[in-house]
């Protein structure tokens, strides 16, 4: 599945076990993305691919930092959005988990990366993202242009 380790716990130190309740809603809500990504099915694969749980793991905190979950209150137009979508989407956060790990495979396939590009290929997701979430008519998570890359 992807772990750096014997002991997957040690992946999680990082995020915590937030990212593991994405991993598993990624996996209940939208299955075939979900296998899709986790078998690398499609694309020009390279061999050094990136490791699949441990990329969730690295999206979970990607979008907590984004979003400015850690703070009391969001300043960012992008933190300040998410809220609003929240409010009106209890599983926003895992929805959004789904498409930016949709997205970073896209980037990776892109960028044609390789497994020490992985940082760079987040990156390139996050301001993707940035940008996604920074619309004015953003009402609903499922309002991202984005979000067309998910399927059950």
């Amino acid at each position: 599945m992807g772990w750096q380790g014997v002991n997957p716990a040690t992946d999680f130190r990082g995020c915590g076990f937030v990212s593991l309740e994405n991993l598993l809603f990624f996996a209940r809500t939208y299955p075939a993305s979900f296998k899709r990504l986790m078998l690398k099915q499609q694309g020009m694969r390279t061999t050094w691919e990136y490791p699949f749980a441990v990329a969730g793991v690295n999206i979970s905190y990607m979008l907590i930092q984004l979003l400015e979950l850690n703070s009391g209150r969001p300043k960012s137009l992008p933190g300040i959005n998410f809220i609003k979508v929240l409010t009106e989407h209890e599983d926003a956060f895992d929805v959004l988990y789904c498409i930016a790990f949709e997205m970073m495979d896209a980037q990776w396939l892109a960028m044609r990366a390789s497994y020490m590009q992985f940082k760079e290929v987040l990156e390139a997701t996050r301001q993707q993202l940035e940008r996604e979430l920074s619309l004015e008519d953003l009402n609903g998570i499922h309002d991202l242009p984005a979000c067309n890359l998910l399927y059950k």
